[in-house]
């Protein structure tokens, strides 16, 4: 049999195996949510208008296409221009210091999206850094975590408004130089969501570890495994999910944290573009917001999928359902 039906086959099993009900039911339930979301547009009013249903949601959002495919035809031009003129400076004058100038026009939606995703994983991969270690300290030393316990239950319910203030001044204090590597306004953004992704990674990591089943210890101390091979062979292997259950968590509340902080601090991203669009009030205002909520939903469910496929690809078992 030929590599080319082999692979035909896979797919057929493949589909062949999908439950029917488990494409049904989900494509029924986003029927019913559109059609109750278009009746009850239409009959609210609001200060800009009507409520958006999905058909003016769909619209914009082909407009948002439009306009970043424009900003892009514009950004190339601009960069065209810059190589010719630099190309004839080098041409009259070798030694000629060359400057190649970035692009300052006007960040698209999806500029944004891009923004913000960078940051809310730039937030997530410092605070995963730090959790986890630290998560697992505490599940193997009960002292490291009666020390840890009461900075834990003081600071996880701090909200993330709190901290951005704090953040933002601290962050303009100690960051200072002439040429910076990251914006000050990421850095802001991203240490606000890496405080605030902390406490789920670590308090899971911390029970997976604590909870690592006895008789995995009790071989790990009959064969006398040295601490960091005991750590690297038995305890996360067997915490692994707990510490996948805290990641999910730790990036959901960093993505909801992250809107939100760069709607208070307007820093560039998803938060900031909802904010502009709300403080625009054009007609098309609350379609293009409705635009922004859809996709930020639709990113967050994105990352959790991403999240779970790790834990697949790391996990022991590897018949775990993605669900």
């Amino acid at each position: 049999m030929s590599s080319a039906a082999k692979a035909l086959g896979k797919m057929v099993d493949a589909f062949t195996s999908i439950d029917v009900k488990d494409v049904i039911y989900p494509f029924l339930g986003i029927i019913i949510f559109l059609f109750i979301w278009n009746v009850s547009a239409s009959r609210i009013d609001t200060s800009l208008g009507q409520f958006p249903g999905p058909k003016q949601v769909y619209q914009q959002s082909l407009s948002l296409i439009d306009e970043h495919n424009a900003e892009q035809v514009k950004k190339a031009a601009f960069y065209e221009r810059q190589d010719k003129r630099n190309a004839k400076k080098a041409e009259k004058n070798p030694n000629a210091v060359i400057k190649v100038r970035k692009y300052t026009g006007k960040e698209t939606f999806f500029d944004q999206i891009f923004t913000s995703l960078k940051t809310v994983l730039f937030g997530f991969f410092i605070a995963s850094a730090i959790a986890i270690p630290l998560g697992i300290a505490c599940g193997l030393s009960d002292a490291v975590y009666k020390g840890m316990n009461p900075l834990i239950q003081i600071f996880k319910p701090v909200s993330p408004l709190a901290w951005l203030p704090l953040i933002t001044m601290v962050v303009s204090a100690l960051y200072v130089t002439d040429d910076p590597y990251f914006e000050k306004s990421f850095l802001n953004s991203a240490l606000t969501v890496a405080l605030c992704c902390l406490w789920p990674t670590l308090i899971n990591t911390a029970v997976g570890v604590a909870n690592v089943d006895k008789d995995l210890l009790n071989v790990s101390r009959v064969i006398q495994l040295p601490a960091l091979t005991h750590v690297r062979k038995i305890i996360l292997p067997a915490s692994i999910p707990m510490i996948f259950t805290g990641l999910r968590l730790s990036l959901a509340t960093g993505w909801m944290v992250l809107i939100a902080a760069e709607m208070l601090s307007q820093n560039p991203g998803l938060g900031k573009f909802v904010w502009d669009e709300f403080q625009n009030g054009s007609s098309n205002s609350l379609s293009r917001i409705m635009v922004a909520v859809v996709v930020i939903g639709l990113i967050g469910f994105a990352l959790d999928r991403l999240i779970l496929m790790a834990q697949r690809f790391v996990s022991w078992d590897k018949q775990a359902i993605l669900r």
